[in-house]
């Protein structure tokens, strides 16, 4: 079971900056792999970007070099740090955690969301 709290969101001008974070109820390092996702009006949820536990990272091809996650193991937090935000990047995102129990077992955890709104 992982439990998790987002933060971070709020209004910023195009071309501005925020950083989301996500904290969880414990070490990062026990799962496999975390992540955003959002979700504009009228649009279905989209992946933006995922950090395995040993660190490796992908980014949606919309996000690719605006956007960068890390994440804080004494905290047990993974961040999305989004910089030169676009109108387009509107949305409600949502932290991620994937989870491997065992053989032919995993498990999808979700944030309640944090409102990310980008004026021009």
């Amino acid at each position: 079971q992982v439990q998790l709290v987002e933060s971070g969101g709020g209004l910023v001008q195009a071309g501005g900056s925020l950083r989301l974070s996500c904290a969880a109820s414990r070490s990062i390092f026990s799962i496999s792999r975390m992540g955003w996702y959002r979700q504009a009006p009228g649009k279905q949820r989209e992946l933006v970007t995922s950090i395995t536990s040993g660190g490796r990272t992908n980014y949606a091809e919309s996000v690719k070099g605006r956007f960068t996650t890390s994440r804080d193991s004494a905290k047990n937090t993974v961040y999305l740090q989004m910089d030169s935000l676009k109108p387009e990047d509107t949305a409600i995102y949502y932290c991620n955690a994937y989870e491997i129990l065992g053989i032919g077992a995993q498990r999808n955890y979700w944030g309640q969301g944090t409102q990310v709104t980008v004026s021009s």
